[in-house]
């Protein structure tokens, strides 16, 4: 599966905030973007307030998008795949698209408490660590279904990572539109998450835009 393998502080530091790709290291003073806040390359302190102050709404559609795609980690023909599949379906397309991406397998986990970050629910669900319905499940990308339940594999509940998983998930926040048991290490998504639940630093009518003109 294509992914970016680029320095990550880099992307948040392109879209001007936190992206928080690093889990809990963006909330420690190692965070680059705390260092550098000002955008990468060479003129990037200097030439920042320039493009803020003449930004079209071709550029702050862009952004939109690309962060969008950055948040949630994907590239760009697969997050294209996602927006079609949200216009296809009926309702307001840009909150299928949000929802679509919220109900990625990868993403659920995260939302799950289980990882620090989608990164590292992708890796985890890559590994083959969980289970969807009592099948083992390695697709990050998979679509969730309402009732749909994820627990740990048995086999790996023996690795340190998730012998301490209790322990580290019970200070992360669970969705509330998702169910979690971190004594059986088992979630269940409840419902979809409505606008309110989901990021509200998206704007996913610029996304739309972007991909309507």
């Amino acid at each position: 599966m294509a992914r970016y393998t680029g320095p990550v502080c880099r992307l948040c530091r392109r879209e001007g905030e936190k992206l928080f790709l690093k889990g809990e290291r963006c909330f420690t003073p190692k965070c680059a973007f705390d260092k550098r806040s000002y955008v990468p390359g060479e003129h990037g302190r200097a030439g920042m307030a320039v493009r803020n102050n003449r930004q079209s709404d071709y550029s702050r559609q862009l952004r939109a998008k690309q962060k969008a795609r950055r948040v949630y980690g994907m590239l760009e023909k697969q997050f294209r795949r996602n927006f079609k599949f949200a216009q296809s379906r009926r309702g307001l397309t840009g909150l299928n698209l949000l929802q679509a991406l919220e109900f990625r397998f990868d993403n659920v986990v995260y939302r799950l408490g289980f990882a620090s970050s989608r990164a590292a629910a992708r890796q985890m669900v890559n590994h083959g660590h969980f289970m969807v319905n009592g099948r083992r499940t390695d697709i990050p990308s998979m679509i969730m279904k309402i009732g749909d339940e994820i627990t740990v594999r048995e086999g790996s509940r023996k690795t340190p990572m998730m012998k301490a998983l209790p322990d580290l998930s019970e200070g992360r926040p669970c969705a509330i539109w998702l169910a979690r048991d971190l004594k059986t290490l088992s979630g269940k998504v409840l419902r979809q998450p409505e606008r309110g639940e989901i990021d509200g630093n998206l704007d996913e009518q610029l996304i739309v835009e972007y991909y309507s003109r």
